[in-house]
C-alpha cells in the first residue's frame, strides 16, 4: 500500500499524491450522491475516509486523521439511520427536513465546545497536530455536519461550507494540494445539494400546513 502514499504528478507546482487524490475523488462522488439523498453515500463515505486516514496518518495530521476515523464511525451510524429511514419520502428516499431550532442550539453547542475541547489537547500536545486550532475545527465540524446528515437535516451543508472555509487554506498549506482543489468543488456541491435539499423541505412541508388548515 505505499503507492497510495507515493506522488502521482504536479500541478501547478503542487505534489498531489495517490491517496489525496483517490480519496478526495470518492469523497465527491459521495457527497454528490448524499444530495441525491442515496444511501449509497454512505458506503463511499467509508471508503474516502479509510484512504485519507492513510494519508493524514502519514503526513502527521493527527487531527485531520483522526478526522477520518470519526467519518468511520458516523458513516456507520449515517448508514444505519437511513437504513430506517428509507421511504419517508414520496420518492422512496430518505425525507429531508430543517432542525428545530433546539437542535440548532445543540449543533452550535457541540461545534463550539468540541472545538474548544480538540483545540486544546492538540495544544497541550503539539505533537498531535501541527495547525491545532483549525485541525480541530474541521474535525469537530465534520462529524457535526455529518451527524446533521444523518438524521435529513437541511443544516447539515451549512456546516459543509464553514467546514470547507478553512479546509481549503489548511490543505493547500499542509500540502494536499488535491485536497484543497477538491474543496472548492465541495463548495460548488454543497450549494447546489442545499438548495434541493431546501426546496424539498419545504415541498415535504406543504402539505402538512395544507391539512392544518383544511
Amino acid at each position: 500500500m505505499n503507492w497510495l502514499n507515493s506522488q502521482a504528478f504536479t500541478l501547478f507546482g503542487q505534489h498531489i499524491i495517490w491517496s489525496d487524490m483517490i480519496g478526495n475523488v470518492i469523497g465527491l462522488i459521495a457527497l454528490a450522491l448524499g444530495w441525491r439523498r442515496s444511501i449509497w453515500t454512505w458506503p463511499a463515505q467509508l471508503v474516502s475516509g479509510a484512504i485519507l486516514l492513510t494519508a493524514f496518518a502519514t503526513a502527521h495530521l493527527s487531527g485531520s486523521a483522526g478526522k477520518q476515523l470519526v467519518v468511520i464511525v458516523v458513516a456507520l451510524f449515517g448508514w444505519w439511520q437511513w437504513n430506517r429511514g428509507k421511504g419517508q419520502a414520496q420518492d422512496g428516499s430518505i425525507a429531508v427536513r430543517f432542525a428545530t431550532w433546539r437542535e440548532r442550539g445543540y449543533l452550535i453547542g457541540a461545534a463550539a465546545l468540541g472545538t474548544l475541547a480538540v483545540g486544546g489537547l492538540f495544544t497541550a500536545f503539539p505533537t498531535l497536530s501541527w495547525d491545532p486550532w483549525p485541525d480541530a475545527y474541521i474535525f469537530v465540524g465534520t462529524v457535526v455536519a455529518m451527524y446533521a446528515q444523518a438524521r435529513g437535516m437541511v443544516e447539515f451543508w451549512f456546516a459543509w461550507l464553514l467546514v470547507d472555509a478553512v479546509g481549503v487554506p489548511l490543505n493547500f498549506a499542509n500540502g494536499f494540494a488535491f485536497s484543497g482543489f477538491v474543496y472548492v468543488i465541495y463548495g460548488a456541491l454543497v450549494l447546489w445539494g442545499m438548495r434541493d435539499w431546501w426546496l424539498r423541505s419545504r415541498a415535504a412541508t406543504a402539505p402538512a400546513l395544507e391539512g392544518a388548515h383544511a
